[in-house]
């Protein structure tokens, strides 16, 4: 009976293709070199592509870097990058790669400063050409990426501006860095472990610390004295998670940086902490920026998941004529049929009627879709705070809005954004704010905070969906570094574009969502 059972699994094994030779995985965990400059073994791990048996064409190379405390399988165990790489690559949207996961130790990717463990020269020097030596690489430059997390986040960057002769694309995600003002007053203890016996001045505090050898790896340093030759063949994705805490403000502030610099790149802030949650919901866009980078394409931008709205239903939009002023508001369907009252948004800073149009059709699909609840959206004039809560008294008065701050929302897009940030700090309250494409200067967010009760900003669900590029990057990120300093829970969506009226569609499904969970929370 058991040579029965062994046969047919024998054959089972045959019929499937089942292969088990060692020369023909496609996932290989833990492998070994030999170090001559550590002086020891390096694991690391390996994921080829599908098809890589089947032909003899080269591939393009993805270096992932893991973080502090986790090793070369952590990508393999939490990342899931190469069932993500699969999918994107079959589809066609994506270029095949093989992926290499090194094991890092705790080194931040650096050579450490008394030169007794040269990690940064070991993967140079040694570590990628083994690798080019072992399996079918395309072995060049724009052919490289360095993608890492947390403490690979920092390396991605560091190996990125050190070498880019060998690493020809850089994506940072969560990357574990800190501005001169965290360097300087991290606790001692945690300091001299993580960063003292890297960069030198162990036992020290304050400026002390800030060592020539510190700088020399800083991309705050690093970064402000590249060349307009050097910063034109920088190719960098960043992401970052809208909880983290001290990485909020170090990343923040290099975004903020590199804009001024006119140093060129992507930066993206996404739902959630420092977690693979994180790391793995940024794979779509970080891959698909790497495969562009490969194929020396301008980048095509991030997928975007936004429903198409519907056509534009006409007869759900109101003219209200209150206090001398016409403005629009946009009904359900079932506003003319019933007797009911609604939750309500009120929209500043949207007048065109193209926009308005765009808006309201994709809260129809929302609502018709039964994602969010039903709810009016009235579009209010250009005004100041208190031209605002005016006109929200009348127009309570004259609509079916259901009575309560609970079931009241507001958002601002541009120039308008100053003025709703401002209602917060009054007696009207909301339940929700929404911020778009906010045109406030880092100094109009710091003066406007400033007069601010804690209090009374905690009380409302705050939302702020920013650009990356334009004139409102800096400010945007200004607030929600202040929002994290005072402790007040918001969200906060940094996407591609320059915040223009086109660009607001794209995050407001998320918005709303969150708006309608707060009317019935």
């Amino acid at each position: 009976m058991k040579r029965i059972s062994h046969l047919l699994i024998s054959c089972l094994l045959l019929l499937t293709g089942y292969n088990a030779s060692a020369g023909d995985k496609l996932v290989m965990e833990s492998m070994t070199m030999h170090s001559r400059i550590l002086g020891q073994e390096v694991r690391f791990s390996v994921i080829l592509p599908e098809g890589y048996y089947a032909e003899n064409r080269r591939y393009p190379v993805v270096y992932l870097l893991h973080g502090l405390g986790d090793d070369e399988t952590s990508w393999l165990e939490y990342g899931r990058v190469g069932q993500y790489s699969n999918l994107a690559s079959s589809s066609g949207d994506i270029a095949p790669v093989i992926f290499v996961m090194p094991q890092a130790f705790r080194t931040y990717y650096v050579n450490d400063y008394a030169g007794v463990f040269p990690y940064q020269d070991m993967l140079v020097q040694e570590f990628v050409p083994h690798i080019d030596s072992l399996f079918r690489t395309i072995p060049d430059a724009r052919s490289r990426a360095v993608m890492g997390y947390s403490m690979g986040g920092f390396g991605a960057m560091v190996l990125h501006l050190a070498h880019p002769g060998v690493f020809g694309v850089s994506v940072p995600l969560s990357m574990s860095v800190r501005t001169d003002g965290q360097y300087m007053t991290e606790e001692a203890s945690g300091w001299d472990e993580q960063w003292g016996r890297l960069f030198g001045a162990p036992g020290l505090t304050g400026a002390d610390r800030l060592t020539d050898y510190y700088k020399l790896h800083s991309p705050f340093y690093t970064l402000p004295g590249l060349s307009e030759a050097q910063k034109k063949n920088l190719k960098i994705y960043m992401v970052n998670g809208d909880e983290e805490q001290t990485l909020c403000r170090s990343n923040e502030m290099l975004h903020i940086l590199m804009h001024r610099s006119d140093v060129p790149h992507h930066y993206r802030v996404i739902d959630g902490g420092h977690s693979f949650r994180v790391w793995h919901a940024a794979l779509p866009g970080a891959l698909r920026f790497i495969s562009d980078a490969f194929e020396g394409k301008p980048y095509r931008g991030d997928l975007m998941d936004s429903p198409a709205a519907g056509q534009f239903p006409h007869e759900q939009m109101m003219m209200v004529n209150t206090g001398g002023e016409q403005v629009f508001a946009f009904v359900p369907d079932d506003y003319q049929v019933s007797d009911r009252k609604y939750p309500v948004i009120y929209f500043a800073g949207i007048t065109g009627q193209e926009q308005m149009a765009s808006v309201s059709s994709l809260l129809d699909h929302e609502i018709r879709a039964g994602n969010v609840t039903p709810m009016l959206m009235v579009f209010l004039p250009a005004k100041d705070e208190a031209g605002i809560m005016t006109l929200i008294d009348q127009l309570e008065k004259q609509l079916r809005i259901r009575p309560g701050y609970r079931f009241r929302s507001v958002a601002g897009y541009g120039k308008s954004s100053e003025a709703v940030l401002q209602l917060l700090n009054g007696e009207m309250r909301f339940s929700s704010c929404l911020l778009t494409g906010a045109v406030m200067s880092g100094a109009e967010v710091d003066g406007n905070l400033s007069s601010f009760t804690v209090e009374k900003l905690k009380r409302t669900n705050l939302f702020i969906d920013a650009p990356d590029d334009g004139c409102c990057a800096e400010g945007n990120g200004e607030l929600h570094m202040m929002l994290r300093d005072m402790e007040v829970n918001h969200e906060y969506r940094v996407r591609q574009g320059n915040g223009d009226e086109g660009w607001i569609s794209g995050g407001l499904r998320e918005a709303i969502n969150m708006i309608s969970t707060r009317f019935h929370r």
